[in-house]
């Protein structure tokens, strides 16, 4: 069984590998998620109407961002948690936060 956070005893790895919780939910939010690209490929194969198109990549786009969300949920309360704990707080938020603008797409100043 996996912890509750993100970062496991694996995350003392030089590359940073962490074990996730609810890694199959996860993954399989994402097969869905390219099963849905793969139809919006056929869709543009097949021309289909550009609003169909365009409705179904916000789909994906919404998809993606709750993926997204979600790691973030697991890293604050694993890896950057832990750092906190251990001192290292500043560079876990300072990482954070970077990884948070380019979700995104908005600066700090």
């Amino acid at each position: 069984m996996t912890s509750p956070d993100c970062c496991g005893p694996a995350a003392e790895t030089p590359d940073k590998s962490v074990v996730q919780p609810d890694k199959r939910k996860l993954v399989g939010r994402l097969n869905r998620i390219e099963g849905q690209v793969a139809g919006v490929t056929r869709m543009i194969e097949s021309d289909r109407y550009c609003v169909d198109i365009l409705t179904q990549i916000a789909a994906i786009k919404s998809a993606l961002d709750s993926v997204a969300m979600q790691l973030l949920h697991n890293h604050a309360h694993g890896c950057v948690a832990r750092a906190l704990q251990d001192g290292n707080g500043d560079a876990a938020i300072d990482e954070l936060m970077s990884v948070v603008q380019k979700l995104s797409g908005k600066s700090l100043g």
